[in-house]
Formats: C-alpha cells, sequence, structure tokens
C-alpha cells in the first residue's frame, strides 16, 4: 500500500490518496474513503480492547474476592472447629468429675443405712470415647460434632438429676438420722453398776425362773437418774410391783421404764434431752429386794436389752 499523489502546479509529490498493487489487475489502485474505514477500525479495535479490559478485570477482581473469602472461611472454620475441641474437653472433663462423685454416693447410702443403687440402675458409662477426634473443619463435620455435643449435655444432665434425686434422699435420710440418734437411747441412766442382766432369771421373790426384761443398776436411794435420749415423758406413777415408774416415748418406736424410783424429777407431757435429770433411785415396789434401779427399753412394744443401747464413748451431758 502507498500514500503518495502528485501537484501539478508545484511539481512535487504529495500524499492524498493511499493505494495498493492488485496483482489481477498488475497496477496501483486507489483506496476508497481510507481515513473513514480506518477510523471506524480503530474505534471498533479500541471497543474491543475496553470491552476485554473490562471483562478481564472483573474476572481478576471477583477471583480475588472469592480467595479473600475463602480464606476467611477457612479461618473461622478453624477458630470454630478450635472452640468446639475446647467445649468436649471440658464436657470430658466435666464427666469425668460427675462419675467419681456419684461413684462415691453408695457410700454415702450406706452411712446413713440406705440400700445401695445398683449400677445398672444408674445411667452411667458417660465418657470421652464417642467423640471423634478429628482436625477436619468442613462444615458438615462441625455439624456432627456439635450434634454429639448436645447429646452428651442431655445424658449429664440426665445423671445429675438422677444423682440430686438421689442426694435429696441421702440428706432426708441424714436428717432423719441426726433426729434419731439425738432421740435413741444411747448412755446409761445411772453412774453405777450393773447387777441383775437381761434374760430368763430365778426371781429371789417369786421363787421361779421369769423373764427379766431389763437391767438392774446396783444404786443407793437417792442416786439420779438421767434421761438417755430425747423424749417425752409418757407416764408418772406408781405401778404394782415396780413402784414408783417413769416411762419416756423417744419416737421411732422406741420407749424407756425406769421403776422402784424414790422420787420425780419431771412431769408427764415434758419434754426431756440425753442427759436431763428425771428422777432420783429409790426402793418402791413389792417386787424390789433392796434399793437398785430397774431400767428396760421397749422398740414397739419388744423389750430388747439395754446393754446394746449404753455406748461407754459417751458421757452423760454429751
Amino acid at each position: 500500500m502507498f500514500p503518495f499523489s502528485e501537484n501539478k502546479n508545484s511539481g512535487q509529490m504529495k500524499i492524498k490518496k493511499f493505494y495498493y498493487f492488485s496483482p489481477e489487475k498488475l497496477k496501483l489502485v486507489p483506496i476508497e474513503n481510507f481515513i473513514p474505514k480506518v477510523m471506524i477500525f480503530l474505534g471498533i479495535f479500541a471497543l474491543l480492547f475496553i470491552t476485554l479490559t473490562v471483562v478481564i478485570s472483573h474476572s481478576l477482581i471477583n477471583d480475588s474476592k472469592t480467595l479473600i473469602l475463602k480464606t476467611q472461611n477457612e479461618i473461622i472454620e478453624k477458630e470454630y472447629q478450635k472452640e468446639i475441641n475446647l467445649l468436649e474437653k471440658k464436657y470430658i472433663n466435666l464427666a469425668q468429675k460427675f462419675n467419681g462423685i456419684a461413684n462415691s454416693s453408695n457410700d454415702l447410702r450406706l452411712s446413713v443405712n440406705l440400700e445401695p443403687i445398683n449400677l445398672d440402675d444408674r445411667n452411667y458409662g458417660i465418657g470421652g470415647s464417642q467423640f471423634v477426634n478429628t482436625e477436619q473443619y468442613s462444615l458438615l463435620v462441625q455439624k456432627e460434632k456439635l450434634s454429639i455435643i448436645y447429646e452428651y449435655a442431655n445424658h449429664i444432665e440426665m445423671n445429675l438429676n438422677f444423682e440430686s434425686s438421689n442426694y435429696e434422699e441421702i440428706k432426708n435420710k441424714y436428717i432423719e438420722n441426726e433426729d434419731l440418734y439425738k432421740r435413741i437411747p444411747a448412755i446409761s441412766p445411772v453412774n453405777s453398776s450393773i447387777g441383775d442382766r437381761f434374760g430368763v432369771r430365778f426371781h429371789p421373790i417369786l421363787n421361779r425362773k421369769k423373764m427379766h426384761n431389763g437391767l438392774d443398776f446396783l444404786a443407793n436411794t437417792g442416786e439420779r437418774v438421767f434421761a438417755p435420749g430425747e423424749g417425752v415423758v409418757t407416764y408418772r406413777g406408781k405401778k404394782g410391783g415396780y413402784g414408783k415408774v417413769l416411762r419416756i416415748n423417744h419416737g421411732y418406736g422406741y420407749e424407756t421404764i425406769y421403776a422402784h424410783l424414790s422420787k420425780y424429777k419431771v412431769k408427764k407431757g415434758q419434754k426431756v434431752k440425753r442427759g436431763d435429770l428425771i428422777a432420783l433411785s429409790g426402793n418402791s415396789g413389792s417386787l424390789s429386794t433392796g434399793p437398785h434401779l430397774h431400767y428396760e427399753i421397749r422398740h414397739n412394744g419388744i423389750c430388747l436389752n439395754p446393754k446394746n443401747f449404753i455406748f461407754d464413748n459417751l458421757t452423760l451431758f454429751e
């Protein structure tokens, strides 16, 4: 293509037209409207270039945003997984401590005279084995682990409710025992040695074998007689061969009887505590062979050996 033109007046060559060599015609052929065509071509090329540039730039920006978002999500998922793993460890530690406390509850039950609970009846067995240790951070794995944690928490809550009821029973029994221990006869009613013991004996006045339902303490007249446990005086008066008698109801089916007294120190209906002065020993009653205290303990009407209710490690006023 050759751009040139001829100026006839000056004899100088000036560019006015663009030519191209045609092999068919074997001569230079002028290009019509060359400048407008070039401008159109350049315009189309520029438009295509700008469009391509915009598309490429937009794609690069989107890829960059996607990469940044993916990186941020991975960081969040890793942090989330760390929190889940920490929560797992806390639940496992809590379960281990709970199992230790729960396993000792049978010792407490035995200490307050309750039957131990069969371990098969408990909902134990919670540990860390159901947790799957993994370093995967996918959302699916996290959901599965959270589901296990929720189930684990429900299991612990169920066991806590069970043990709460168990310890409530232990506490109530302990309170009952505490009251029982205050009431049950536990000390000698008089500071004297024992004469005739509990059981069948030959009665010195009746001259025949007869059940002796209590203990006889070799106490002189006027020796102080103390209540062996907390209770209420239910009888004060004379009773045949027993002479002057006191009866104390200690509750829980227990009552004590004191015979051959010389003097009362309490009234009927009066509340007494362990170690309170209730009477003075004597020699009253037709079946007494000399000054002494006849002492009986009954449980639901059945006579028990008072010797089994005298504990040497308790003082009169403890």
